[in-house]
């Protein structure tokens, strides 16, 4: 993954938006990522390819929000993406 594959920030909607189909990948590693234990410093080196020893404000921005939003995904976008299957 590139630095111009994700924003700083998911999108913030209460619907599944492109960049969450685009990105379902990256919130299951996520979320994988905190079920291991993973350090959230590893998580985003790995994930995201960010150096969180370079700039740490925007390396745990891109992970929280990031993982925020992969948390919503399993408590409300799954039902988006399941209805969007039928159509």
């Amino acid at each position: 993954m590139t630095k111009t594959d994700f924003l700083d920030q998911p999108p913030d909607s209460s619907v599944l938006t492109p960049y969450d189909r685009e990105h379902l990948k990256t919130y299951l590693r996520l979320l994988d990522a905190e079920a291991d234990g993973a350090c959230w410093e590893e998580a985003v080196t790995v994930i995201f390819g960010l150096d969180p020893d370079k700039d740490a404000q925007r390396a745990a921005r891109v992970y929280t929000t990031h993982l925020a939003r992969a948390k919503w995904m399993t408590e409300n976008g799954f039902r988006h993406l399941v209805r969007s299957s039928y159509h």
